[in-house]
C-alpha cells in the first residue's frame, strides 16, 4: 500500500465529545501504518483542546496534554483557527499584545492562524479527515 498524507480536523471539544479521543488514536494508527500527517487543525469547539489551562480530575485523561506530548514528539504541525480560539478564550502571546490581555493560555506545539491554514491541508493532503462533536 502506498503512503498516504492526513489533514485531520477536530471540531469537538474535549471532554464533551468523544472527537479529540477518537482523532487521536486515528493519528497513532496512521503512523503506525507509515502514512503521514500534514497537519492537524482545531476548529469550533475543537480549539479548546489547544488551552495549556485545563486541567481535568486526576482520574480523567488530560487530552491536550496528550495531544500536545503526541504532535511534539512526531514534529506534526498543529494549527488552532484564529476566530474560533478568539471567542473561546485561546489566546497566543501575540494576540494578548494585541488585544492588550492580562495573559495567554495557548498550548505548545499549537499555533494560532487562519482558516489558510485548513485550505492549505485540503489541497496538499491526499485525505482531510474530520472529527465532529456531538453538537
Amino acid at each position: 500500500m502506498t503512503p498516504l498524507s492526513y489533514t485531520l480536523v477536530i471540531t469537538g471539544a474535549p471532554w464533551s465529545s468523544q472527537a479529540p479521543q477518537s482523532a487521536l488514536a486515528f493519528a497513532r494508527e496512521l503512523l503506525v501504518a507509515g502514512h503521514r500527517i500534514d497537519r492537524v487543525f482545531l476548529y469550533g469547539e475543537g480549539v479548546l483542546l489547544a488551552s495549556a489551562l485545563a486541567t481535568p480530575p486526576s482520574d480523567e485523561v488530560n487530552w491536550p496534554k496528550q495531544w500536545a506530548g503526541f504532535l511534539a514528539d512526531n514534529a506534526i504541525p498543529a494549527t488552532v483557527c484564529i476566530a474560533s480560539a478568539l471567542r473561546r478564550g485561546i489566546i497566543d502571546d501575540t494576540e494578548q499584545a494585541r488585544y492588550e490581555l492580562p495573559g495567554n493560555n495557548l498550548l505548545e506545539p499549537f499555533g494560532i492562524a487562519g482558516l489558510g491554514e485548513w485550505v492549505e491541508g485540503n489541497v496538499k493532503s491526499d485525505r482531510v479527515t474530520y472529527f465532529h462533536g456531538s453538537n
